[in-house]
């Protein structure tokens, strides 16, 4: 399937920022799944921490904590689910913007 440069960018950013997340915030481990369905790539993170991340206002004269903020604007969707253990936060990321298609999955 044909995937554009800048999908691949965006699926790249959401997984560093969410995994990144996970393993700074969470005391215990964390699990990534990367699922394709329908032409969008579905970026799922769980991690053991019981604390929800929230979503703040967007500041480009703060350092740092842009993390939600980039996840949120590259992604179709966005969620954040309570587990048993834990949470497990899922954006989607379309795979094809129709401007190039420098990859293929």
């Amino acid at each position: 399937m044909p995937v554009s440069e800048s999908a691949r960018g965006a699926a790249e950013l959401v997984v560093s920022e969410l995994v990144t997340h996970a393993r700074k915030y969470a005391p215990g481990p964390c699990l990534l799944t990367l699922e394709i369905a329908g032409g969008a790539l579905e970026v799922t993170v769980w991690d053991s921490g019981p604390t929800l991340p929230v979503p703040i206002d967007p500041d480009p004269t703060r350092i740092g904590r842009h993390g939600l903020e980039i996840v949120m604007a590259l992604g179709q969707s966005f969620s954040i689910h309570c587990e048993l253990v834990g949470k497990r936060i899922t954006t989607v990321i379309s795979l094809a913007d129709g401007t190039d298609t420098g990859c293929r999955l």
